[in-house]
């Protein structure tokens, strides 16, 4: 075997930001809150209410600065984030915010968040992979003037795949570490897409007063696993083909391509940061 290869093959060491009780506790309260924000009208009729999250979309916007904030404070007093690890994470952030734009920024499903995001959140741990889907989507609107009521649903998506990879078996390396990486990126690739539908398809559409409608419309009230059918035909049928299979293939060239040498990079990058979570490694 060549030395490159040799590098490239190393057995993933358990580093990454340390997360303890306190930034557990800010990640899964924020998770519920943010599947309550984006599944409400399955619990709530969404009767008379403003189109597409207008009126609440401000109002969750406000909530996750703070829900940033408390992650950064949590993981610092915890002893995980130091000034390196914040460092790279602005760095990525800026990489994934500049990189986005240039290669389409999710049009035609061509997105090019998500690879980093992995890598990041298999080198760094869940809570760093938390963190990079928010900043990485915050920053990325501000350049590409994506600031709308869809941002903190799509900060908030980021940051579930972000937590995702870091919460993947760390003991896995080599080829089989990059295929549970790939599959991560399709899953994440439909899930974001299913997601960012439920989002905004109770109000666009809806049964109207009189009974008429299609069979992929949201009725106000209905039971809810009527409605997720409903709305499971609609992903499919508007969005699953094309720029949630779009999502996914550049997910996957994009691992497959650059992911073994970028995962190398961060992961010495984890190392000089000393974000160690205080496991003992392996000889």
């Amino acid at each position: 075997m060549r030395p490159a290869d040799q590098m490239l093959d190393i057995p993933p060491p358990i580093v990454g930001v340390a997360i303890g009780w306190r930034t557990w506790l800010v990640m899964i309260a924020s998770t519920l809150l943010g599947l309550f924000a984006i599944g409400w009208p399955l619990l709530i009729p969404a009767v008379g209410v403003a189109p597409e999250h207008a009126d609440d979309a401000p109002f969750i916007f406000a909530a996750l600065l703070p829900v940033i904030l408390l992650l950064v404070i949590a993981q610092v007093t915890e002893g995980g984030l130091d000034a390196r690890s914040l460092a790279v994470l602005g760095v990525l952030s800026a990489i994934n915010a500049a990189i986005r734009p240039a290669l389409g920024a999710g049009t035609a499903g061509v997105e090019s968040v998500f690879f980093l995001l992995i890598l990041a959140g298999r080198a760094f741990g869940p809570g760093f992979g938390y963190l990079l889907g928010f900043t990485s989507l915050f920053a990325s609107a501000l350049l590409t003037a994506g600031v709308g009521p869809w941002l903190p649903f799509q900060m908030l998506c980021a940051g579930w795949v972000g937590l995702a990879a870091g919460l993947l078996p760390k003991r896995v390396s080599g080829k089989a570490e990059m295929a549970m990486l790939i599959t991560l990126g399709i899953v994440s690739a439909y899930l974001f897409g299913a997601l960012m539908n439920m989002w905004f398809w109770p109000f666009i559409t809806g049964i109207d007063v009189d009974g008429t409608g299609s069979s992929l419309d949201y009725v106000p009230g209905a039971p809810i696993l009527d409605n997720l059918t409903r709305f499971g035909w609609f992903t499919l049928l508007t969005s699953t083909a094309g720029w949630d299979t779009g999502r996914a293939i550049t997910t996957t060239i994009a691992l497959l391509v650059v992911g073994r040498p970028v995962l190398a990079v961060l992961r010495r990058a984890s190392g000089m940061a000393r974000v160690s979570t205080g496991d003992t490694l392996k000889p």
